[in-house]
């Protein structure tokens, strides 16, 4: 999966990696990728919950060694 950019949100508490998350998926073109890396477990929830009220479609959620991996392409 290509990802046009890649946000390092490692390391930060909530809410703060869905605000770095909003931020950058504004610079997206609709259609475009954005693959988010966390080690915050409580945004499994929050980025998919965040995912489905913008439109937005989260294509695939991995963890790998305790770091949290999100594909998210913009509506």
């Amino acid at each position: 999966m290509q990802a046009v950019q890649v946000l390092d949100a490692k390391g930060l508490a909530c809410p703060m990696p869905i605000v770095k998350t909003k931020k950058a998926m504004k610079e997206l073109a609709s259609g475009e990728v954005l693959e988010v890396h966390t080690t915050d477990q409580g945004a499994k929830a929050d980025l998919s919950a965040w995912a489905k009220s913008g439109g937005h479609e989260l294509m695939k959620v991995e963890e790998e060694n305790g770091v949290l991996k999100f594909w998210l392409k913009k509506a």
